[in-house]
């Protein structure tokens, strides 16, 4: 038997609805006699009579009150299979990489995919823990469709970036250390420094904000993940250098957070490729813009 016409089945559906083939020809816009050949072929194919026609209503016979009924279950199959394509074509569902650093994944996600879930429930986000390097290297090569990066960055063809917002660097010291009200970089020159990887811009920033003093840092070790440094500092192990925003969520007596002179401040943006831009991303760029943090 060859394979069955949705055209046929939504046709046997409307006879059965509608009461006649007459009724059914007018509302699926078809001329009567095509009505009469799609039954009698979706009859001969299936070797067994469905409806019973004469002068009044048809009627499905037993064979085809069961066939309908599986039929109805088929064709609202397969019109949700179809909603479904034309809502991931308009960006309403599917899935998004995202990447971000440790930092953006603890503060800055989390509230964004709340938001998201509620107004976009059909988008899945995936989260790479990435550097900024890194997330503009996979954008480019388009195996990434967002990231939350550190700025500025290199201009890269294929993606765009837009600003995010701007965070004060902070010192985190233990609170056993007596300390000035505001850090130059010549005072915590001359204390143990726990610095992000060099391969991340917080990392040059802070290099840089040294420099500038005419003093060089020598970090006693470098990490990647501001809980681990916070950890570091908390235990009297040395000084870091972070986003304000890195100690909101949980304060920690043994830590003491101070201001620096002159002020250091990171710049964040939303890097996005230009073939995710007009998919479901841009449910996640608006989801991720009422405000954020992150720690590269």
């Amino acid at each position: 038997m060859r394979e069955l016409s949705l055209d046929h089945l939504r046709t046997l559906v409307a006879i059965a609805d509608l009461g006649s083939l007459a009724n059914a020809a007018r509302a699926l816009h078809l001329a009567a006699p095509t009505v009469t050949v799609q039954i009698t072929e979706l009859e001969s194919r299936l070797g067994g009579q469905l409806l019973v026609r004469g002068r009044g209503p048809a009627q499905a016979t037993a064979l085809g009150e069961r066939f309908i009924a599986r039929a109805r279950r088929l064709l609202a199959d397969a019109d949700d299979a179809v909603e479904e394509v034309r809502r991931q074509l308009a960006g309403q569902t599917g899935r998004v990489r995202v990447g971000a650093s440790t930092g953006a994944i603890a503060h800055l996600l989390p509230p964004a995919l709340e938001r998201l879930a509620r107004n976009h429930p059909g988008v899945e986000v995936n989260v790479q823990v990435l550097t900024s390097n890194e997330s503009m290297g996979r954008l480019a090569a388009g195996s990434l469709d967002l990231a939350v990066v550190a700025l500025p960055q290199a201009p890269v063809r294929g993606v765009h970036v837009t600003p995010l917002r701007r965070e004060a660097v902070v010192a985190f010291l233990p609170a056993t250390w007596k300390t000035p009200r505001r850090l130059t970089a010549q005072w915590l020159a001359e204390r143990p420094l726990i610095m992000n990887d060099a391969s991340t811009r917080l990392y040059r920033l802070t290099a840089e904000w040294f420099s500038a003093a005419g003093v060089h840092c020598r970090p006693r070790i470098e990490l990647n993940y501001n809980d681990a440094i916070r950890t570091l500092v908390a235990a009297g192990y040395g000084a870091a250098l972070l986003p304000e925003d890195s100690h909101e969520p949980a304060r920690d007596p043994r830590i003491a957070v101070r201001p620096l002179s002159p002020a250091l401040w990171r710049q964040l943006g939303l890097a996005v490729g230009d073939r995710s831009a007009n998919g479901p991303a841009r449910f996640v760029l608006e989801a991720l813009l009422p405000g954020s943090s992150s720690n590269e």
